[in-house]
This record gives C-alpha cells, sequence and structure tokens, in this order.
C-alpha cells in the first residue's frame, strides 16, 4: 500500500488571503526598487562573487576606521548608503529564498498525495469499468491519455530480434 497523505496540513482561505495580502504589501513597499535589468545587463553588471564581496567589506572597513586613507573621488556617503542597501536586500532575500524553500517542500508534498490519489481513483475507475459500470468507460479512455501506452513483449522469443 502506497504511503499517502504526507502533508495533512492546510492553510485556511484567511491564511492564504493574509499571506496573499503580505506579498501584495511587500511588493508595494519595494516598488521603488524594481528595475527590471535585460540578460545582457544582467550579464555585464552582474553579481559581484564572494572574493569581491570581501573587497568591498575591506574597502567599507577602512573608511568606516580610517577615514584618512579613502579617495576623495568616491561619493562616500553614497557608497555606505549602497552598502546599507545590499545588506539590507541580501537579507531579505535569504528569508524570502528560504520561505520559498519551505512552500516548495510543502507543495512536493500536496503533489505527491494528488498524485497518489489520482493514482488510486484510476485504478478504481479501471476496476469499474471492467464490471461494465456504468459511465467508467468513458472517463477511463478519458484519463488512460495520461499513461503511455504499454509495449507488448513478442509472444515467441524469435519475434522482434532484427536478423
Amino acid at each position: 500500500m502506497p504511503i499517502t497523505n504526507l502533508n495533512n496540513v492546510h492553510l485556511s482561505n484567511d491564511q492564504v488571503e493574509t499571506a496573499k495580502n503580505a506579498l501584495s504589501l511587500l511588493e508595494s513597499s519595494l516598488q521603488e526598487i524594481n528595475i527590471n535589468l535585460s540578460a545582457d545587463d544582467r550579464q555585464k553588471y552582474g553579481s559581484i562573487n564572494e572574493q569581491n564581496k570581501l573587497f568591498v567589506n575591506k574597502v567599507y572597513d577602512f573608511h568606516r576606521n580610517q577615514p584618512e586613507l579613502e579617495a576623495s573621488e568616491v561619493d562616500w556617503s553614497e557608497y555606505e548608503r549602497d552598502f546599507i542597501s545590499r545588506q539590507n536586500y541580501e537579507n531579505l532575500i535569504a528569508r524570502l529564498e528560504s520561505l520559498t524553500t519551505k512552500l516548495k517542500n510543502a507543495k512536493i508534498l500536496h503533489d505527491f498525495d494528488n498524485y497518489q490519489a489520482a493514482l488510486t481513483d484510476y485504478a478504481f475507475t479501471a476496476y469499474k469499468a471492467g464490471t461494465a459500470a456504468s459511465g467508467y468507460e468513458i472517463k477511463q479512455n478519458e484519463l488512460k491519455q495520461f499513461f503511455a501506452p504499454v509495449a507488448k513483449m513478442p509472444s515467441k522469443p524469435s519475434e522482434g530480434i532484427n536478423k
């Protein structure tokens, strides 16, 4: 017997609406920074790698602790705002990615449960169609399109062998 109902936790309609409203609020609060980059722009500007993040952090440390050594050509107030924004976005992204993973995990279990129940229903439909119960043959014909046809085995060992 297959394992079913791996996830029996379901959000209420109120919880779904609250989550949707929270997402709408989040989307509107982040609207100001909503910038669409083209694929070329993403490639051109890209995300700085870990080594370069360490470099940016070290320059920030020098700026904060030994400002007499900083280049006058850099707008340091903008540098600080960018630095803080980077940290804020990175923290938000990490939380959102964690939430996304949790939602995907829950969805996977519900998908599995639905598929197992659908297979059970299909097996029952095939059984009932075999008994000529009314309506089941039509249902079976509609559902069997989702399954690949089974290859027939040759009846004699020599059949199906290329000579």
